[in-house]
């Protein structure tokens, strides 16, 4: 059967009328079929310009005032070491290089989606690894390369950074040395997001499978509501199912193509902007230097103060024991994700 394609052709009037409405900025849509011709595209698709205005139907036009210029992607990697605190093994249940590959993947097929959409941001990809083995590092360098993504991959040696942390931690027990090497490259990695001039930053752990649409949207909506609040966000990927237990007081907003909710919890896997960074630096160093019960307690008196928000449903899954909750986000294909990546 010959597929049937939609062919939009507007008399002469229509079309007189509909430049009228792109000089004058207004938006026009055919109700019978849902096409919008002053943007020659249907409702279901992405309307937004970025850097200009966020489109969201029926609500209309929110005109961006805080347009991204840049995002810096930093993904912290380890192959050697399964899980940092616990023996546990993750769902699917494979080596953990296997997690670094597929999130390093996921990764670049959302920066690529995200880069024909927003084709004036600049991207790029720095990974920071610890003792992961020279094949490892090879792969991550090889996707890297193929990619043709603006990236850098270096190594870190804990014995730089170990002397300034504290050996005792918050609750009075020894701190374990994979702990040790988590704190140094979270503290790199802080560090890596100070240098040049930045303007997003996204921290990633090497655990995180992420939709091809993820970094699309948490742009857009990044544009969006900072622009609706005139302040900078916190943004998590993650739907984490922790969440959901106890009630808590949210916020529902409207993002480029889902909801996202206020929350004041998170895991190290976020995006914020490099003003956030400078202002709490104090803050996100002591979480560097000591060990803290939970762990990111620094990031959560930080939510205190600035909004954090999370997708309504996951733009990631958090690839832990399929017990946990801080792992598999709830209402989402795990392994469909798995499997495309």
């Amino acid at each position: 059967m010959k597929k049937q394609t939609f062919i939009y052709k507007p008399n002469f009037f229509k079309k007189l009328f509909i430049k009228i409405c792109r000089l004058l900025n207004y938006e026009i849509i055919d109700q019978n079929n849902l096409y919008i011709p002053t943007a020659e595209k249907f409702a279901n698709e992405n309307l937004s310009v970025a850097g200009s205005k966020s489109i969201n139907l029926p609500l209309g036009e929110v005109k961006i005032t805080r347009p991204i210029k840049a995002l810096d992607i930093i993904i912290k990697t380890c192959t050697s070491v399964n899980l940092v605190s616990q023996n546990k093994k993750r769902i699917f249940e494979g080596n953990k290089s296997d997690y670094t590959f597929k999130t390093i993947n996921s990764i670049i097929k959302s920066v690529v989606l995200a880069k024909k959409n927003m084709p004036s941001v600049g991207f790029k990809i720095s990974v920071i690894d610890h003792n992961s083995g020279d094949a490892d590092l090879e792969v991550i360098r090889e996707k890297l390369l193929k990619s043709k993504i603006n990236s850098q991959v270096f190594s870190i040696n804990v014995e730089d950074f170990e002397d300034q942390i504290e050996k005792i931690n918050e609750k009075n027990q020894e701190v374990t040395q994979n702990m040790k090497a988590t704190m140094c490259s979270i503290y790199n990695s802080f560090l890596l997001s100070l240098k040049d001039q930045k303007d997003l930053i996204y921290f990633v752990e090497d655990d995180y499978i992420h939709d091809e649409n993820a970094i699309t949207e948490m742009l857009f909506t990044y544009e969006r509501i900072s622009s609706q609040l005139k302040k900078e966000l916190v943004m998590c990927p993650t739907d984490y199912p922790f969440l959901y237990n106890k009630v808590d007081n949210t916020k529902i907003f409207l993002g480029n193509k889902k909801h996202w909710r206020s929350t004041q919890e998170t895991l190290l896997t976020f995006l914020t902007s490099r003003n956030i960074i400078e202002k709490y630096w104090v803050l996100l160093e002591n979480m560097c230097k000591l060990e803290h019960s939970p762990f990111e307690k620094p990031l959560h008196k930080i939510y205190e103060t600035e909004l954090c928000i999370s997708p309504v449903p996951s733009l990631a899954l958090h690839c832990t024991n399929a017990n946990s909750i801080f792992g598999l986000s709830p209402n989402l294909n795990w392994k469909e994700l798995w499997e495309k990546n």
